[in-house]
This record gives structure tokens, sequence and C-alpha cells, in this order.
């Protein structure tokens, strides 16, 4: 469990930080954090746990009109002003001697969807958010990646942490093609994220779209899963539930197991962050939660035996 993250957003919550934290954990991932209080609040727990920060951008709520940079954008005044934003960012960050391991980002943003995917179940914000694939020419996404990439790589040696790409929406311009692969590849200090959440929804809202093939290109380019449950039906309903081992693929829930089954294939050195409500679960509950995770990562593994797993604790 040693890779186990647990979350803190909007702002520190210390009955939650007790009822996720157990001895051992790698870090604690922060988003949109209201004040410096509950910064300073991070910060302490963190250094008193040895724990490792992982920041969520924005750390502060008040960074952006929207959460999400839109550095994207086909308007360049909005993908400066993203730029920019994500710069002073990281000055605070440096300025309050954060030293957050990581710093993730939704990608891409805005994000490019089919004019037949469903948004009555995939949540935005604001429209801003996202584009449609007839609007966004392919080219555009393959020059302002290479310029995002390149730039964060930069900005990844001055301000030395890991940039990470978290994917919102997959579009055919991703599923279809290689060139995100080729750029990970170029500017290997970028990492990727993968939500189980999101890619369970898209993958039974969206008929063209393969959540296991996104595992198993992505899985080895990962530095953080983030893992929550929904139950996909006609509507999708119990958003950032945790990932329990009742919960069956055929009542509208994830295949967790056929995920984590590619996840160990490509990567057993990837964090796993949970990103769920623990306040919905029972003490019991949140840590059959853990042991399970933590057995569907490492099973086969020569690192795990039952006897291990149990001296984890």
């Amino acid at each position: 469990m040693n890779n186990f993250i647990i979350g803190q957003y909007n702002f520190f919550d210390r009955e939650k930080f007790k009822k996720d934290y157990r001895e051992g954990f790698y870090g604690v991932e922060a988003c949109m954090l209201e004040s410096e209080d509950d910064i300073s609040s991070l910060q302490a727990e963190a250094k008193k746990k040895n724990l490792n920060i992982g920041i969520h951008f924005p750390l502060r709520s008040r960074t952006l009109q929207t959460r999400d940079p839109l550095f994207l954008d086909l308007d360049a005044d909005t993908r400066i002003q993203a730029f920019r934003a994500i710069e002073e960012e990281l000055e605070f960050i440096k300025e309050k001697n954060i030293n957050p391991q990581y710093i993730l980002f939704h990608y891409p943003k805005p994000v490019i969807l089919s004019e037949a995917f469903d948004l009555s179940r995939w949540r935005f914000n604001y429209n801003s958010e996202y584009v449609y694939e007839s609007e966004y020419p392919f080219d555009k996404l393959i020059e302002y990646s290479e310029f995002l990439l390149q730039w964060l790589s930069e900005k990844s040696c001055e301000y030395n942490f890991t940039p990470v790409l978290e994917f919102d929406a997959i579009n055919k311009y991703i599923s279809e093609n290689t060139y995100l692969e080729a750029l990970l590849d170029k500017y290997n200090s970028i990492k990727v994220c993968l939500d189980i959440g999101r890619l369970h929804v898209q993958d039974r809202i969206d008929p063209e779209f393969n959540a296991s093939d996104m595992l198993r290109r992505f899985s080895k380019y990962s530095e953080v899963i983030h893992l929550w449950h929904s139950k996909v039906g006609e509507v999708v309903e119990y958003g950032h539930f945790p990932l329990l081992p009742g919960l069956k693929p055929e009542d509208g829930w994830a295949d967790v197991e056929a995920y984590f089954k590619v996840i160990r294939a490509e990567n057993r050195n990837v964090k796993l962050l949970f990103e769920h409500r623990s306040d919905l679960i029972t003490d019991d509950e949140l840590e059959a939660c853990y042991h399970w995770i933590n057995e569907l990562l490492n099973r086969g593994s020569v690192y795990w035996s039952e006897k291990k797993w149990r001296n984890l604790d």
C-alpha cells in the first residue's frame, strides 16, 4: 500500500484525512483549496505523516474561471491566459515551499467531442470546456499538444515536479491515432493519469470507445490512476463511490478486476489515488476497498503474498 494516495479537495477536511489515511501510504493529492490555512494544514500533515504531495491543478480555488486551463483552445488569447495562470500557480507553489511530486492537468482542454457524444451522461461545468471534432482540426491538436508538452517539460525542470496529463473524455483523435504516444516518448518527463471512473462511464455511453484498449496503450505512461466508481445505466449515478469488491459489472459498475489485469501487466509501479467519497461507506468497507485494490494490483507478483500483504497494514 506504499503507492496509495488519498485526496483533499476544496478545503482541508481533517475528518476525511483521519478516516482515509493509513501508515505507509505514499501521498495526498490536493485540488482547489479555499484558503492558505487549508494549504498550511495540508503541508503540516504531509510533513508529519511523511507523505508526498500531489496537486490536481489548480491548488487554489480562485485561479481561473474554469477549473481547468484551456491550453488547447483555438483562440490564442485564451491559450495565453491558460499558460499564464499555470505559471502564476507554479510561482505560488514555489513560494510556499510545497514541493509537489507531481502536478496534474486535464487533457485535452477543451475536450474534443464527437457530435454524437451523449452529453446528458457526462459532466461539464461550462460550455467552454468542450468543442466538437468538426470544429477542431486534427493538425491543430497535434501542434498545440506538442507546444504544451514541450512547455511543461521545461517547467518541470524549472520548478521540479512531474507533469501529469489526466484524460477527460477521449475523442477519436486520441483513440484512433498514436500522435500522443509519440509525444510522450519524445517528452518523457510527461506522464499520464488514467481515471477508472471516467473510463468506465465513457465505455458504457460511447459505442466507439474501448476502455481496456486505452488502459493497454497508456498504463505504461501512467504516474497515477484515479480510483472511483459510478453506476451507469439510463443515467449515471453514485459518482465517486468507492471501489468495493461486491459491486458487479452486470449491475452497471466498472469491471475493476478486468481493468486491473491490464494495469498490473503494464505498470505495477503506478500510484493509486482513491478519488472517492469515503464518507459514503463504513470504516470496515473502506478497509476492504484498500485490501482488494492492493491485491488486484499485486496479484501474481513475486513481491506479493498474503503474509506480506497483511504486513502492509
